[in-house]
C-alpha cells in the first residue's frame, strides 16, 4: 500500500534498468469502462487473478493491447496481455507458476490451468541507440520505463490502451479511443522508423485492416511498399507465426488480397507466393486460384460461425496445386499414382521445409491429408467404411469437396461421398452395392470362343 501511495504522487522509481534520458510525464485521457461500454465480466479469471496478484504485491498492472481493443469493439478477445511496472524477476516472485521467456524483450508467462497470461514490463523511450541489425531491426530491448513511455513504444494507437479492471478505468495516451470509433489504424511515431525497428508491423497493418475492417491512415500506409524487402531479414518462425494469425483471423482472403496489393506476398513465406502466383497453363492457374480462394472463404466462414478451423488444413490448401502439378508430371513419366504422389510431396514440401516455414508437425498433418485423397476413388468392398473411420476423414473429405468445387476433382465423386457420409448403414450399403452394379454394367462381357468339333 505504501508503494502504491508513493507511486500515485509520481515519486516511485520503477525497478529494473532505467532509460538514461526520461521524458517529462504526459497525462492520459481517462475513461471509465462503463462509459466505453466494456463488460468487465468478459475478462478471463486468469487475467483478473494476474492483475490482482500484482496489485496486491504493490505494483501497477493493466490489461493492454488487443484485449482492450477487442472489448471496446464488442469482439471476443482471444487472450489478455498484462503490462506492469514490476520487472520480470519481480513478476516471477509473485506467482508460483511463472516463467521468463524471450531474449529480444523479456516477458513472463503466468499460467493458470490451461490459460497463459503474458506479462510485460513497461518499456522505456531510450535516448541512447538501441542494439539493431544492419537494417534497423531492434535486437535487444530490455530497458524498462514509465507507463507513458511504454504507451509510446506500442505500435498502433488502438493497441495503446490500458485497462485496470479493478477500478474499471481505461487510460488512453494516444487518442486510441477516437481512432477506434473512427475505425482508423494509426502508427505511433514515425511509421518508417517503426517498420525498420520491427518489419513484422507491416504484416500487422494488413491483419488489422482485414480482420477489423479498419482503414490505415495515409502516413501509416505510405512507407510499406518500399520497405517490404525488410521482411526477408525477419526469422522464419516469426513470419510463420504472424502469417498463421492472418490466416486464422477470419479475414484471410481479404488479408492475402491486401498482401498482394502492397507487394508483400513476395517477402512473407514462399508458400504464400506459391499459392497466389501459381504456375502452369492459363486454365491450371485459374483452377488453382479458384481452389485457394474457396479454401480461404470457407475458413473465414467457419471462424465467423464459431466452428473449428485448422491451420494445417489451410496450409494444405495453399500448397496443393504445386504438389498436384508435380504429381501429374510424375505419373506422366510412368510412376504409379500413389508413389507418384509421395514423390511429389517430397519434392515440393519435404525438401523445402525450412524455406517454406512449415514446422515438421504441421508438414506431417498436411502430408497425411494429401495422401488420403487417392483413397476416395477406391470405394468397393469395405474400403469406403475403413476410410470413413479414419481419424482424419472429415478434414480429407472437406478437402475433396473444395477440389470438386474448383473443378479439379469429379463432382459425382464428391456427391457420392457426401451421400455416404450423411447416410445410415442401410444407405451406405446400397451406395456401395449400386457402385458395384454400375461397374459391372460398364464392363463388357467376354465373348466366348466357339470350340471347333473334330470333324471341322
Amino acid at each position: 500500500m505504501i508503494r502504491r501511495l508513493i507511486k500515485a504522487v509520481g515519486q516511485l522509481v520503477v525497478p529494473g534498468v532505467r532509460s538514461p534520458g526520461r521524458r517529462g510525464k504526459t497525462e492520459p485521457e481517462v475513461y471509465t469502462a462503463e462509459d466505453l461500454g466494456i463488460d468487465l465480466d468478459r475478462i478471463s479469471s486468469a487475467a483478473h487473478k494476474t492483475i490482482r496478484g500484482l496489485q496486491e504485491a504493490g505494483y501497477a498492472a493493466y490489461i493492454v493491447g488487443g484485449g482492450v481493443r477487442d472489448l471496446l469493439l464488442d469482439l471476443r478477445p482471444k487472450d489478455f496481455d498484462v503490462a506492469t511496472d514490476a520487472t520480470p524477476q519481480e513478476v516471477q516472485r509473485v506467482f508460483r507458476r511463472a516463467r521468463i521467456i524471450g531474449r529480444r524483450f523479456q516477458i513472463v508467462h503466468v499460467t493458470f490451468g490451461q490459460e497463459i497470461i503474458e506479462v510485460s514490463t513497461f518499456r522505456a523511450l531510450q535516448s541512447t541507440p538501441q542494439k539493431t541489425d544492419d537494417h534497423g531491426r531492434v535486437l535487444s530491448d530490455n530497458v524498462f520505463g514509465e507507463q507513458h513511455e511504454d504507451a509510446a513504444r506500442r505500435d498502433f494507437t488502438v493497441n495503446a490502451l490500458y485497462l485496470d479492471p479493478t477500478d474499471g478505468v481505461v487510460l488512453d495516451y494516444h487518442r486510441g479511443v477516437r481512432d477506434l470509433r473512427s475505425r482508423v489504424l494509426r502508427m505511433i511515431g514515425d511509421p518508417a522508423s517503426r517498420y525498420r525497428e520491427d518489419p513484422v508491423r507491416m504484416l500487422r497493418v494488413v491483419r488489422f485492416m482485414a480482420k477489423l475492417d479498419f482503414q490505415a491512415e495515409s502516413k501509416t500506409m505510405a512507407p510499406i511498399r518500399g520497405l517490404g524487402p525488410l521482411l526477408s531479414n525477419v526469422p522464419q518462425a516469426r513470419l510463420f507465426d504472424e502469417m498463421g494469425k492472418l490466416l486464422m483471423s477470419g479475414a484471410s482472403r481479404r488479408g492475402l488480397e491486401l498482401l498482394m496489393s502492397l507487394d508483400l506476398h513476395h517477402q512473407c513465406l514462399p508458400l504464400v507466393q506459391m499459392a497466389l502466383e501459381p504456375e502452369g497453363t492459363k486454365e491450371e492457374k485459374a483452377q488453382a486460384l479458384a481452389f485457394v480462394h474457396r479454401a480461404l472463404s470457407d475458413t473465414d466462414l467457419r471462424i465467423a460461425e464459431g466452428r473449428k478451423a485448422s491451420p494445417s488444413f489451410l496450409y494444405a490448401c495453399l500448397l496443393w496445386h504445386p504438389v498436384l502439378r508435380a504429381w501429374r508430371a510424375n505419373e506422366a513419366q510412368g510412376e504409379r499414382p500413389i508413389p507418384a504422389l509421395h514423390s511429389a510431396i517430397d519434392e515440393v514440401v519435404e525438401a523445402r521445409l525450412t524455406e517454406l516455414g512449415l514446422q515438421r508437425r504441421t508438414a506431417s498433418d498436411v502430408r497425411e491429408l494429401w495422401q488420403l485423397q487417392p483413397r476416395f476413388e477406391r470405394r468397393g468392398g469395405s474400403l469406403a467404411a475403413r476410410l470413413l473411420e479414419h481419424e482424419r476423414f472429415k478434414a480429407a473429405y472437406d478437402f475433396l469437396l473444395l477440389r470438386a468445387e474448383s473443378g479439379e476433382a469429379p463432382r459425382d465423386l464428391a456427391d457420392w461421398w457426401t451421400a455416404y457420409f450423411e447416410g445410415d448403414d442401410e444407405a451406405r450399403a446400397e451406395l456401395v452395392a449400386g457402385l458395384s452394379r454400375s461397374q459391372a454394367g460398364e464392363s463388357k462381357p467376354r465373348r466366348r470362343r466357339r470350340r471347333r468339333s473334330p470333324s471341322e
